[in-house]
């Protein structure tokens, strides 16, 4: 197996977390709802973003968690050639 370049694992975790992106913001709506937040609220982080920049803001939360975690995962170089 080939160490991975760290585009590759740019590439993968902007591909892992735009895969878990709906899932979690329907996680976190179902969680915050009972409490009385609507989901333009949530969306918009209370008004102070515009929506297109509140959902980009929640992309790149996502992201960050998604980048670290593919950090240690990925594999960047054979710790025990075989050669």
């Amino acid at each position: 197996m080939q160490p991975a370049t760290v585009t590759q694992a740019v590439v993968t975790a902007v591909i892992v977390a735009t895969m878990l992106y709906f899932p979690a913001g329907a996680l976190l709506l179902v969680a915050v709802t009972p409490l009385g937040v609507s989901p333009q609220a949530l969306a918009t982080f209370g008004s102070r973003l515009g929506l297109f920049a509140g959902l980009v803001a929640w992309w790149l939360i996502v992201l960050v968690p998604v980048l670290v975690y593919t950090a240690f995962v990925y594999p960047w170089a054979d710790k025990h050639d075989s050669s």
